[in-house]
């Protein structure tokens, strides 16, 4: 991911964060806990992830704005449109 380095961060953060409670919601699935207990977990993993995508994506887009990769084309706007749908 090309980015700066505060952004990269965050994402690694999130990503982390998700990875945690993934792991979290996979040992209360072994220990049969509630179902509301892991559908609520669940849904922070989703959420953390979901942040995450759109902050790699927000990225890449001010970097398209910018110019600042000029090693790479730039993305069309089906391509971009391509990404956030694969969010939603």
């Amino acid at each position: 991911m090309v980015g700066d380095q505060e952004s990269i961060t965050v994402v690694l953060n999130r990503l982390r964060r998700a990875h945690g409670q993934l792991a979290g919601v996979i040992s209360m699935i072994e220990d049969g806990r509630d179902c509301k207990d892991v559908v609520t977990q669940l849904a922070a993993v989703s959420k953390a992830l979901d942040r995450a995508g759109f902050k790699i994506v927000a990225t890449g887009l001010r970097e398209c704005l910018a110019g600042d990769d000029t090693s790479k084309e730039p993305m069309t706007q089906e391509e971009l449109e391509k990404l956030f749908l694969a969010l939603a």
